[in-house]
């Protein structure tokens, strides 16, 4: 794999910034960030769909799911949302989403038709589902923060009745909601490691108590269980929303000024510069070598030197 030699650093294209040379693997000078795009109210839940060749995303405030391919650009997938944040796909290629309208976790099964996965907990109604990842044995693990019923601009205003902003495993085979942490401010994006004996989840609590440190904490993973092994990486800039591993073990984030990479020994390796505020990303496209991300108003693509972990987010054989 080509690494570029430091020297060259100086003519290094501005939308880079580089922390540590394993960074100049994953990246190239001559690849340019490039909007695909734009004209939305608030971009999110990235997700690409390689048995159609397109990538689908949330416009949140504006209650659409959006498809964008090479051929066809940005068109509509689904309008009336509910609001719907994040979304992934399950082991079965089908679509699973959070809703904040409706405080909840839906699949689209293959129909068409929707599937209510879980919306309340110990009898009373989730937050609103924000980010979810779905393991290897099938389960969907989610993050119920507040964001959705903290006003009206993405979900309907209203009370929390759940005691805490917990992070959630849904066991499909009993169709159980678990709480699996309790202590987070905000949590919000999620993600395994590529052997699933890690999961890393982001603190965004510092969208409204600056006192919350802008961390993506880690853990051990044990069947359903969780045991906290603290802070993985700080964000320099902004709050981690987003999360996506790929093939090498790298984690990617979302941050205030772009996207954000950490090897999986924790060091900072680099950034992508975007002139938008990122929510979050995903890995995709024909070879399966794009980054997509969602930012703010707009969606931006870009070549990376690597592929995503998910299955789905590589190009088929």
């Amino acid at each position: 794999m080509l690494v570029w030699n430091r020297i060259d650093m100086k003519n290094f294209p501005s939308h880079l910034d580089v922390r540590d040379d394993r960074f100049l693997q994953l990246v190239h000078p001559v690849a340019r960030l490039s909007k695909i795009a734009e004209g939305f109210t608030w971009t999110e839940g990235p997700v690409w769909i390689g048995d159609h060749n397109c990538l689908l995303f949330s416009d949140i405030p504006s209650q659409r799911i959006m498809r964008w391919s090479h051929s066809e650009g940005a068109s509509i997938f689904r309008s009336g949302s509910d609001f719907n944040n994040g979304n992934s796909r399950d082991r079965q290629g089908r679509l699973v989403g959070c809703r904040h309208g409706t405080r909840d976790v839906v699949r689209t099964e293959s129909n068409g038709t929707l599937t209510v996965l879980a919306s309340s907990y110990e009898g009373k109604r989730l937050n609103s589902p924000n980010d979810l990842v779905v393991s290897s044995d099938g389960a969907v693990w989610f993050t119920d923060p507040s964001y959705g019923i903290l006003s009206n601009f993405e979900g309907y205003q209203a009370e929390p009745e759940q005691d805490a902003c917990n992070v959630f495993r849904i066991d499909l085979q009993t169709g159980t909601c678990t709480a699996v942490v309790s202590d987070f401010v905000q949590p919000n994006g999620l993600a395994f490691s590529l052997d699933e004996t890690r999961l890393f989840i982001a603190e965004s609590g510092a969208s409204h108590d600056p006192n919350v440190p802008a961390v993506i904490r880690q853990f051990d993973v044990d069947g359903a269980t969780l045991t906290d092994r603290g802070t993985f990486a700080t964000i320099d800039c902004g709050i981690p929303d987003g999360l996506r591993i790929d093939t090498m073990g790298n984690l990617w984030t979302s941050a205030g000024d772009g996207v954000h990479c950490f090897a999986s020994d924790g060091t900072f390796l680099g950034k992508i510069l975007v002139p938008e505020t990122v929510s979050n990303l995903c890995f995709g496209g024909q070879d399966g070598h794009t980054l997509f991300i969602t930012a703010t108003t707009s969606v931006f693509q870009m070549f990376v030197n690597t592929l995503g972990a998910e299955p789905w987010t590589r190009p088929t054989a």
